[in-house]
């Protein structure tokens, strides 16, 4: 069973950069679509980032979309999710997902729904400042 495990997240400034990182036990990920989900305190978790397994398709929720770029190193087996120009309402735990889902491999997409997701990581969290 594969596994994922995030890194990266830590307390910045408003306005700072930070790289997120989600790395993969095993090259079964190279199959898997992947995205980064957020959840702030309280909040229901909501949909950040996507990439489809091939790198080659990638999708952004709105409230991110020009700041932040999702991209895949398979031959490391990890995502990066690039965060620029934090605000304070980026301030949530980050989780990677996969999906086991051959649709999406098919399809070489990058889903932007929670529950096309199955396999999950344990998140870390981002605080940006004010």
């Amino acid at each position: 069973q594969v596994q994922l495990v995030e890194s990266g997240g830590e307390l910045v400034q408003a306005g700072d950069s930070l790289r997120l990182s989600c790395a993969a036990s095993d090259r079964t990920v190279l199959s898997y679509a992947m995205g980064w989900f957020r959840q702030a305190s309280g909040k229901e978790r909501e949909f950040v980032a996507a990439i489809s397994w091939s790198g080659s398709a990638t999708s952004y929720a709105d409230s991110v979309r020009g700041r932040f770029a999702i991209s895949r190193d398979n031959a490391k087996d990890t995502v990066y999710l690039t965060m620029n120009s934090l605000k304070p309402e980026d301030t949530a735990v980050y989780y990677c997902a996969a999906t086991r889902d051959a649709r999406y491999t098919s399809a070489d997409s990058a889903p932007s729904y929670m529950y096309a997701y199955d396999l999950w990581g344990q998140g870390t969290q981002v605080t940006v400042s004010s």
